[in-house]
């Protein structure tokens, strides 16, 4: 397993942004996920090892964007117009798998301790 360390949550009024980052070293498939009080853990975004290949779920396209700086070790999403419905804590997560898009939360390995974003209306 990788150790993988957020940041960058926070509370903010619905439109506005913010952007997560994720530190993670290796050569892994990333992802990023998302839970609400009481639901389960959703997809959101992944990206592949070179940063070529990127998927999001359908209620995030368009205003959400994941990127990764390997030279850096850091995979970043960044969110704009968010919505109250965006509220969650964000988690990251590395995958060995190959990529494949659209990929469910047992398909990766490790995971972060998530970072709490807050959208208010």
């Amino acid at each position: 397993q990788v150790q993988l360390v957020e940041s960058g949550g926070g509370l903010v009024q619905a439109g506005g942004s913010l952007r997560l980052s994720c530190a993670a070293s290796g050569r892994y498939v990333m992802g990023w996920f998302r839970q609400a009080p009481g639901k389960e853990r959703d997809f959101v975004a992944t990206i592949n090892w070179s940063g070529g290949m990127t998927y999001y779920a359908d209620s995030v396209k368009g205003r959400f964007t994941i990127s990764r700086d390997n030279a850096k070790n850091t995979v970043v999403l960044q969110m704009n117009s968010l919505k109250p419905e965006d509220t969650a804590v964000y988690y990251c997560a590395a995958s060995r798998r190959y990529y494949s898009g659209s990929m469910s939360a047992s398909d990766f390995d490790s995971w972060g301790q998530g970072t709490q974003v807050t959208v208010s209306s």
